[in-house]
């Protein structure tokens, strides 16, 4: 099966509109997110390749966007653990292929930004003076919200590592 978009190679397959239309689609539902709109594109694209890596090319050219678009797109996406930047032997190019887990990886970044911004209050916290009663309080909320978001994530990302285990058990008992 084509990894590009429907009628790009010889071996095109019935389902690569399919296939372009979640891409699409992913990257809306991502930009709605935060995110932007060709890191979804990018994300969607590698998810449902069946290539064990993917040039950064490749993908520019499968998605008919520019090398610098890409090259943003994956850095973004590396960032928060979603994709893996692979090293070819020989190769100067750039490769990648989505994690295996990309919503475990959802929740590890956001777990590292809210440690960031438990970080960024306390510090704002202390270089105020102590009778600056109503930023303290403001600070105090941010502060032990994100810490609360922090612990939460963590539960979370347990439950679904037990879920995952459960899961593929039951898949392998089948």
């Amino acid at each position: 099966m084509s990894d590009g978009p429907p009628g790009n190679d010889d071996d095109s397959h019935p389902r690569d509109d399919v296939r372009a239309r979640y891409i699409e689609e992913l990257g809306m539902l991502l930009a709605r997110s935060g995110w932007s709109r060709m890191a979804g594109r990018v994300l969607a694209f590698l998810m449902l390749s069946t290539a064990s890596q993917v040039s950064s090319g490749d993908i520019a050219r499968a998605l008919r966007v520019s090398a610098g678009s890409v090259s943003t797109a994956t850095r973004e996406l590396a960032e928060a653990g979603c994709i893996r930047q692979i090293a070819v032997p020989g190769s100067r190019g750039h490769y990648f292929r989505s994690a295996d887990d990309v919503c475990g990886a959802f929740l590890v970044a956001e777990q590292r930004r809210h440690h960031v911004n438990v970080a960024f209050a306390e510090e704002l916290m202390g270089i105020l003076d102590p009778d600056e009663t109503k930023p303290l309080k403001r600070l105090a909320n941010m502060r032990d919200y994100h810490a609360f978001l922090d612990r939460s994530h963590l539960r979370l990302r347990h439950e679904w590592e037990e879920l995952k285990r459960r899961r593929d058990a039951a898949r392998h008992h089948e």
